[in-house]
């Protein structure tokens, strides 16, 4: 694991988790300097994610090390956890437990899908060799490039940066990371006092995910956006912006 703390020394603290097969340094590119600005950051990169040997064996592991980080370090509170995609089944998490104190949990844009063993064994064996074969060979890395700057408006540069991304992992942590996501589920209507959960929803995901954070969190804390699938962090200011200032307004909200 590897936390690293940038930012305001003194500001509020505003943990980054970033999302399936990504490190911070990628996901949160486009948007640390500005985050950077007003906050103190906590940016995680999980093990097998971490630019070591080490790898991701399962959710609830990695669960624990980001307890311990937060319990050693900023005596068990925090004042708030943004995750990006698979990275909100952590700040879910974090909240569910209660083993550490969060103000402020940030969902950005996930599916929070969740399963039994074999259904997500069955969906593992399907996307898994499609997230480590997207990079295959250079053939696949452009063609999956071309894709990312079509389907969410990427530039070339952000484009390839994904495309770098998702081809340094090991397959194995790729593998645990997406199946075990799949396994750690969220209750009902979870509600903890003096936390509030708070969903940037891209409306280009459909409903059904708006149900599904409805139905996970008690009076959640909902601010919609046309765009897809956490495209405000993508580099383009028309999405990140109303985002940004969305988290302001989060991360000023009483619990």
């Amino acid at each position: 694991m590897d936390f690293k703390e940038i930012g305001l020394k003194k500001g509020k603290i505003l943990m980054l988790l970033p999302g399936t097969c990504c490190d911070y340094q990628t996901n949160f590119s486009s948007v640390i300097p500005e985050l950077s600005e007003k906050y103190h950051l906590i940016c995680v990169n999980y093990d097998g994610f971490d630019g070591t040997d080490s790898v991701f064996t399962d959710m609830l592991t990695v669960t624990k090390k980001i307890e311990n980080y937060i319990n050693a370090n900023h005596g068990g509170k925090i004042d708030g956890a943004l995750g990006s995609s698979l990275g909100s089944s952590f700040v879910g998490q974090l909240i569910q437990r209660k083993v550490v104190h969060i103000d402020h949990g940030i969902f950005g844009s996930p599916d929070l899908d969740q399963c039994g063993k074999t259904l997500a064994w069955l969906q593992s064996k399907l996307v898994v060799p499609m997230l480590t074969g997207f990079t295959a060979s250079e053939n696949k890395k452009l063609k999956t490039k071309e894709k990312l700057k079509k389907f969410f408006l990427m530039n070339d540069e952000t484009a390839s940066k994904f495309v770098e991304c998702f081809s340094k992992f090991n397959p194995e942590s790729v593998k645990n990371e997406y199946y075990t996501d799949l396994l750690t589920h969220l209750n009902n209507d979870i509600s903890v006092e003096h936390t509030k959960a708070h969903f940037i929803y891209a409306n280009k995901m459909g409903k059904k995910y708006l149900n599904r954070y409805k139905k996970y969190f008690h009076n959640p804390d909902i601010r919609e956006f046309n765009m897809q699938h956490e495209q405000w962090l993508f580099g383009e200011k028309e999405y990140a912006m109303p985002v940004l200032n969305a988290i302001d307004d989060f991360m000023q909200m009483p619990v």
